[in-house]
């Protein structure tokens, strides 16, 4: 409580917005509620200074290319990102206007709204690269330099199977040429959560902290993934409801950019590339001293897929 009261009054120092009231959504992310309707307040120093202010202004630049994203607010000193002292540390405040919309229910996830989804990175894709004609990317990773793909640094040496699953998956995504039509800045984030839809099927992209520069077709396979892992929920057949949404978000995306065949043969490696990152991200992230019933199922589960390739259905 002490807390968001002190990041109330450091916002209304801040910024010219008159905020009535914060609350905290995560440990980095709070709601700001003011009189002409809310914002949310990203506060930390996950990364650096520069690599945000390169985030903000990509971000901002897909906003004014006409994407559903959420633009920042400018301090009164006209910033978009500011440097503060909070709990004896020094963070970085970006304030954005709160996008309109709602996190769908897992079963709303249908192939309109998906196809929709599928528009939306096309165009973002598109528009990304025109920002990265304008602006070469000096701060922002390539995805093989983040700590996230350190895959043989969290797997544990003695699970042998799946290491040698990641080192080929890593292996086989790095041999992949690149060039301007298959590689650049995304969104690297996209599941369900990072997406709202409004009433009249217009969706928003929220979350850019994880941008990252990366195969296009990597943005394509986070959502599928995440639709298969997290909304299927019965009354009918997960394979044919994978191919129905891989279906609708690829036909989607080809209205707006191109996607070539060779890429889209690769689309089943870098869901499996997602599936080991989250599998890596458990080691990472998770206390092995002090995992709980529900965790040591998940993992268990997870290893259990990827030891007998039982991984995600064939599309």
């Amino acid at each position: 409580m002490i807390l968001v009261q002190k990041i109330l009054e450091l916002l209304n120092t801040i910024y010219s917005v008159d905020l009535i009231k914060v609350e905290s959504v995560t440990d980095e992310m709070f709601r700001c509620i003011a009189k002409d309707g809310d914002y949310f307040a990203r506060i930390t120093n996950y990364k650096s200074f520069d690599e945000q202010l390169e985030e903000v202004n990509y971000t901002n630049f897909l906003f004014k290319e006409g994407l559903g994203v959420s633009p920042t607010i400018a301090s009164i000193n006209g910033k978009a990102i500011e440097k503060i002292t909070l709990e004896n540390k020094e963070v970085l405040i970006v304030l954005y206007k709160s996008a309109p919309g709602v996190h769908l229910p897992r079963n709303e996830w249908n192939a309109e709204i998906l196809k929709e989804l599928g528009r939306q990175m096309g165009k973002l894709h598109r528009i990304s690269k025109k920002f990265e004609e304008i602006h070469p990317i000096r701060y922002i990773n390539d995805w093989h330099d983040n700590e996230e793909y350190a895959f043989l640094k969290y797997i544990p040496k003695e699970e042998c199977a799946i290491r040698d699953i990641a080192k080929e998956v890593l292996s086989s995504i790095k041999k992949i040429p690149k060039n301007n039509s298959n590689y650049g800045l995304l969104h690297g984030d996209l599941w369900l959560e990072n997406i709202l839809v409004d009433n009249d099927s217009n969706l928003t992209m929220v979350d850019f902290q994880d941008c990252e520069k990366h195969f296009y077709i990597f943005d394509l396979a986070v959502p599928i993934y995440s639709a298969l892992e997290y909304s299927f929920v019965g009354g009918g057949n997960i394979v044919e409801y994978g191919r129905s949404i891989t279906k609708a978000i690829i036909e989607g995306y080809q209205e707006e950019n191109e996607l070539s065949s060779e890429m889209l043969d690769k689309l089943p490696l870098f869901i499996k590339l997602k599936e080991i990152f989250e599998y890596s991200l458990m080691h990472m992230y998770w206390d092995k001293e002090k995992l709980t019933e529900e965790q040591i199922r998940i993992m268990n589960h997870y290893r259990l897929r990827l030891e007998l390739n039982h991984s995600i259905p064939n599309i």
